[in-house]
């Protein structure tokens, strides 16, 4: 007789959400909703991922959980933790959850932390409020915690203040902090969005790492689809609220039954494709005071029907993989690629694109146009791509040598004096801002300046935009040496110069209209009246905005059309290069999509070159022809983007591209992260040798005798035969 095999029990939920709402006090009393209906469940040792856009609800639901939400919110629902209701549990017991039961990593860790205390004391705290430790025996615990979460020399770093830890560390210490009481839980709100790639790369390990040593859950809020693709269990979409959809980390990724989880997926560049416009979601999301009858997401969706405005649908669905759409199961048998349910259509130039933009502007609620507007908003012609973006690495090393050149940079430095005093300062060392630049870009190209922070990028940029003799080596634009330019001369090649920052709403004057932003540039050029009369309706048309709304205010406008004005702006005087300092990098991801279609096609209308500065490589990989990768001041690899990307020569450039995370879970889990230790030396030594030994992975397997060379020659751009477009300042490249 065949025995009987049992199948186990699913293991009750640790955590379960039911029926949550939250919702705030509206200007008129009335109550808006921030969160709406939303369930979720966690298990022990489970990752759940929440993902979504800005306002989607995602750090609001995790605030809810822990009871951290302000006066001016209103809560229902259920939230239960091992059958313990929280929710209108009284402040002392709920106090007695926090950190001991559920712990959370915020955002910003500088912010999180008081200022005025050490990082050991309040390590300490946290852990004596919890359990019985005099103060020896909690700080012994507090540096065991510190050197878990690989912060060096943990007994002297106790005694270190928030402001003396870099980004990386202070986050390392958040982690460190909320572990010590061996939680249940972690929520983790955006932990690595402020971060450099390769910081971000070790804190995810260091949150692995404490979830493997404490056996917590985690909960995970994160914009970027690509650390849920690495780090999640199951995923949570959420939209105008509520969860729209939710499944197993695998089977979201591979087959999303939400049109606005596909979109979202096909917005994102990443770092192993290339080519081709992205796909992004039509309009913005409704305001939360003002939500549509029916599904919200109806305004923006290209597959909705008349029975999408009438109810909102439920999350319903077999197989543990439930959304919010009324032809999810329709989503689930074809598996569409993202381009076949939102279209971006082949205009023949950027006036297509445009007009389809300026529908979607035009609209009153900034969301209702339809797929063809919002894709026509970021619409990138298809032979013009090809020609301009999508295929113009391999044209570049082939007749890049007969384009013009449009910036030179050769040996650029430039130093800052290190003072010291309060009233009566004294010179006591220098900042080694940038300490040899390499730069050069051809008409019609773009190239993509990569690093990590204090590399030395933003100072760079400075030096080219002064237009003055650098302190140390030689700027060429459009074949004019800076350092001979008289003031005059420079007045009148900086219309050749424009730059577009990486916060449109700081850029731009609230007290101007639009229209007299964009025309400053040109009234600054002593332009006539009647052609700035004409060319700003011109502008706008061009980067997909109504000409009409000339005359409102940039709060008026959301995050993606103010930075479409600050190139437009940037565009007024038809310069010949644009410098664009991290234009996406403050964008949800569908935003940012439409923004670099944009480029694209610009790009490929007007002849323009760009240098555009990035933490993303995925970005620079979908946008660069060419890519420069600096380390602490200096050029370390530069050359084509297909040739740095698929072949990195460099040590540094192999470990930033492995911490990039792939939005596909397969992918993801069966990559090789190298994952650098420590911060960037200090700019204010200036060492001999090569500068990345100290962090180099090739350096620390190397002999005695080898090692020598590292220490005490610099080593020059070089590429690996001669005419190659690929340099590399490393010894021992690959």
């Amino acid at each position: 007789m065949t025995p009987t095999v049992e199948t186990p029990l699913p293991a009750a939920p640790l955590l379960h959400v039911r029926d949550l709402r939250v919702d705030f006090a509206g200007p008129r009393g009335a109550a808006v909703p921030a969160v709406r209906d939303v369930d979720l469940t966690l298990r022990r040792g489970e990752t759940l991922g929440i993902v979504g856009e800005s306002g989607s609800g995602k750090s609001v639901t995790a605030l809810a959980v822990l009871g951290l939400l302000p006066g001016t919110a209103s809560v229902h629902g259920s939230v239960e933790l091992d059958g313990k209701e929280l929710i209108g549990l009284p402040g002392r017991e709920l106090a007695a959850v926090r950190g001991r039961r559920v712990a959370m990593v915020f955002q910003d860790p500088l912010s999180a932390f008081t200022p005025v205390y050490r990082i050991g004391d309040q390590i300490v705290e946290a852990l004596r409020i919890h359990q019985r430790l005099d103060r020896a025996a909690a700080r012994a615990r507090a540096a065991e915690l510190l050197d878990l979460v690989g912060i060096p020399a943990p007994g002297r770093a106790l005694d270190s203040f928030p402001h003396e830890f870099s980004g990386g560390m202070r986050q390392r210490a958040m982690i460190a902090m909320a572990i010590a009481n061996d939680p249940d839980i972690l929520l983790a709100d955006e932990p690595t969005t402020a971060l450099d790639v390769t910081i971000q790369a070790q804190v995810l390990d260091v949150l692995r790492t404490a979830q493997r040593e404490t056996g917590a859950a985690l909960v995970l809020v994160s914009h970027d689809l690509g650390v849920i693709a690495g780090m999640a269990d199951r995923v949570a979409v959420m939209y105008a609220g509520r969860v729209v959809e939710t499944a197993g980390v695998d089977e979201l990724f591979a087959a999303p039954r939400h049109p606005y989880t596909l979109g979202l997926i096909g917005a994102v560049p990443r770092l192993d494709a290339r080519g081709g416009p992205l796909v992004p979601i039509p309009g913005t999301p409704a305001p939360m005071a003002e939500l549509p009858a029916g599904c919200p997401f109806a305004v923006r969706c290209p597959l909705a029907e008349d029975r999408c405005r009438t109810a909102e649908p439920g999350l319903d669905g077999p197989d543990d993989h439930l959304a919010a759409c009324v032809r999810a199961g329709e989503l689930a048998e074809r598996r569409p690629a993202p381009a076949e349910v939102y279209p971006v259509p082949v205009v023949p130039g950027v006036a297509g694109g445009a007009a389809g933009g300026a529908a979607c502007a035009a609209d009153g609620s900034g969301a209702a146009a339809g797929a063809g507007a919002a894709a026509g908003a970021g619409a990138v012609p298809g032979p013009r791509v090809a020609a301009g973006a999508g295929a113009s690495a391999g044209a570049a090393s082939a007749d890049r040598e007969g384009r013009s050149p449009v910036l030179s940079v050769t040996g650029l430095t430039k130093t800052f004096p290190l003072l010291k005093g309060t009233v009566f300062k004294r010179r006591v060392g220098e900042v080694y801002a940038v300490d040899g630049v390499e730069l050069d870009i051809r008409q019609g190209e773009t190239l993509g300046l990569v690093g990590e922070s204090g590399s030395g990028k933003s100072t760079t940029l400075f030096e080219l935009l002064r237009l003055a003799a650098p302190e140390s080596g030689r700027i060429e634009l459009l074949g004019r040496d800076t350092a001979g330019l008289s003031r005059a001369d420079a007045h009148r090649l900086r219309a050749e110069l424009q730059i577009v920052f990486q916060d449109p709403m700081a850029s731009l004057d609230p007290r101007m209209p639009v229209g007299d932003i964009i025309a400053e540039p040109l009234r600054a050029q002593h332009a006539a009246r009647e052609e700035i009369a004409r060319r700003v309706p011109e502008l706008l048309h061009q980067v997909g905005l109504d000409p009409a709304h000339a005359v409102r205010y940039p709060h008026q406008f959301s995050g993606g059309q103010r930075q479409r004005i600050s190139i437009a702006r940037a565009l007024a005087v038809r310069p010949k290069l644009l410098v664009l300092d991290e234009p996406v990098s403050a964008l949800d991801v569908s935003i940012q999509a439409g923004v670099l279609n944009l480029l694209q096609s610009l790009k490929a209308e007007l002849g323009l070159s760009y240098l555009f500065v990035s933490h993303d490589l995925s970005v620079i990989r979908h946008l660069a022809d060419r890519v420069s990768v600096m380390y602490l001041g200096r050029t370390v690899e530069q050359g084509e983007v297909s040739a740095v990307f698929d072949r990195p020569r460099h040590p540094y450039t192999r470990a930033l591209l492995s911490a990039v995370p792939l939005p596909d879970p397969p992918a993801e889990r069966a990559r090789t992260r190298i994952l650098l230790p420590g911060d960037p030396p200090s700019p204010t030594e200036r060492r001999t040798g090569c500068p990345f030994r100290t962090r180099c992975p090739v350096y620390a397997g190397l002999d005695a005798g080898a090692r020598g060379r590292c220490e005490a020659e610099a080593p020059p751009l070089t590429g690996p035969a001669p005419g190659v477009d690929h340099q590399a300042a490393c010894h021992y490249p690959e």
